[in-house]
């Protein structure tokens, strides 16, 4: 299982890339290995307050359909609308083309409270 050293965790399956003091989200391969092939995403607005631990979207697959948490309190300031033309990006690329959304966070030092690589690697048994 691909699990970047330079992303930081949530418990919840999202990963997160600090760029210029923003964190680019997304879901983790894990979870969407878990979920299988994904056929549509939902994603937040931008310019939505995002409460780190609430709803952000949705991912539906041919298996279920699950909630995207936000990692980070802030605000979205951008979003991957690509996905919604090619939800498959999360199942093929999900450290790259799948983001997700960019999120502006209020408390960069929530950026402590996630799991780093070695954390989340044992978070899933592996």
């Amino acid at each position: 299982m691909n699990v970047p050293d330079d992303l930081r965790y949530s418990p919840d399956h999202e990963w997160v890339r600090i760029e210029s003091n923003r964190a680019r989200v997304g879901i983790t391969e894990y979870a969407q290995d878990a979920l299988g092939d994904v056929v549509f995403v939902q994603v937040p607005s931008v310019g939505a307050a995002v409460t780190a631990g609430s709803s952000v979207g949705e991912v539906e697959s041919t298996k279920s359909v699950s909630e995207v948490y936000a990692p980070l309190t802030g605000t979205v300031v951008e979003v991957n609308d690509e996905l919604g033309d090619a939800p498959e990006r999360l199942n093929d690329d999900p450290y790259g083309g799948g983001w997700i959304c960019v999120i502006d966070p209020a408390d960069p030092t929530e950026l402590d409270r996630l799991l780093d690589a070695d954390g989340y690697r044992e978070l899933i048994g592996g």
